[in-house]
């Protein structure tokens, strides 16, 4: 790119100078934070690999590993952007790699928490039917599966393989503007990641959810009874936890982006562009945090091994405080030694008391 196309991006990144300066210092200390806590949660499940094995955690770690590389890969893209102001480097081919693996990133997690969602209600209501191992692999790993085999395969044809001539890219927005070809000019290709990629999954979420509320108050007045939750409360608080951050997230953007495509493609897009698309990073830069809530004994556990290093310096500071004692008080015996002992190359000098002896007089 010439001198004076490189000139004017760092013009147009000047007018959102501070904008673009608060995001950065919010985004990285929040990215901060969830990667010291993801590398503690991931810790924990090295240790104890007990909470790795129920099928209901399979998703939940799953969604984790791809949080993980949000926080790690993608995101730092975005923290190159407002660090910049523009698009660095401002490439076709930069924008190309950029929008598949942010796709990717959006895409994967969208799915496997509608399979998580679904998925829920056979563990809180159908505990036996994962017993048979073709129907635990059919409804359990083959969903888990497909959600991160699938939107890497779409985005490859949809994005790197799409004939396009490259010359729509906005090297003055985010994600190069969002303006891949199949979104530009394939409307069917692009209303079908829309509504297939992006909204399904969310509204599955939403139906997975209301259904599952509805199931538990009918449970409840069928049996007259409080049900016996345990395990099952614990699941269904999971998801809704999820879900909630994830809507929060999501909705805003989607909500604005439908009506793009179908009324009004102008609606509220300075908003969306600078505001509801950021809004989405909240699911990845908060997730672990709800970790410290899905497992109890996560928490206990950092815990005790903050107690135990605090135990630890407060032995070894003990320890010091007794060393210094103990020489302080050998310094003064041997400040004393010198006075009796006997020093090299000095005659000791010995005092003696003689006693005269006693003469009788004779007169």
């Amino acid at each position: 790119m010439s001198t004076m196309n490189i000139t004017y991006l760092e013009t147009v990144g000047d007018t959102n100078f501070v904008l673009y300066r608060v995001k950065f210092a919010i985004l990285l200390v929040l990215q901060i934070a969830a990667i010291l806590l993801t590398i503690i949660i991931v810790i924990f499940f090295i240790k104890h690999p007990i909470h790795m094995k129920p099928p209901q955690n399979h998703g939940l770690l799953l969604l984790l590993v791809v949080n993980s590389i949000q926080l790690i890969f993608d995101i730092p893209l975005s923290l190159n952007f407002y660090i910049y102001g523009y698009v660095n480097p401002p490439t076709a081919s930069y924008c190309i790699w950029w929008t598949y693996f942010e796709y990717i990133m959006y895409a994967v997690p969208e799915y496997l928490l509608a399979t998580i969602s679904l998925q829920r209600h056979m563990f809180i209501f159908h505990q036996n039917i994962l017993r048979n191992r073709w129907i635990r692999n059919l409804l359990h790993h083959l969903p888990l599966t497909l959600c991160i085999i699938y939107p890497p395969i779409f985005y490859l044809f949809a994005i790197v393989f799409y004939p396009c001539d490259n010359t729509q890219w906005d090297f003055t927005s985010r994600v190069c503007g969002f303006a891949n070809c199949y979104l530009v000019y394939g409307t069917v290709l692009g209303i079908f990641d829309l509504v297939v990629n992006n909204s399904m999954p969310v509204v599955i979420d939403i139906l997975a959810n209301i259904t599952m509320i509805a199931r538990v108050i009918m449970q409840k007045r069928r049996a007259r009874q409080a049900v016996r939750w345990g395990q099952q409360r614990r699941m269904m608080m999971q998801l809704l936890c999820l879900s909630s951050l994830y809507l929060t997230g999501w909705a805003p953007f989607l909500l604005v982006e439908i009506i793009n495509v179908v009324s009004n493609p102008n609606f509220l897009h300075t908003v969306e562009e600078n505001y509801f698309g950021d809004l989405i990073y909240i699911c990845y830069l908060f997730l672990p945090w709800l970790w410290l809530g899905f497992f109890p004994e996560l928490v206990k556990w950092i815990m005790q091994w903050c107690r135990r290093r605090r135990a630890g310096n407060a032995v070894g500071m003990t320890q010091s405080r007794n060393a210094v004692g103990t020489i302080q008080t050998n310094n003064a015996t041997r400040s004393v030694q010198p006075l009796n002992a006997t020093r090299i190359g000095q005659p000791r000098v010995v005092v003696q008391t003689v006693l005269a002896p006693h003469v009788e007089t004779i007169d």
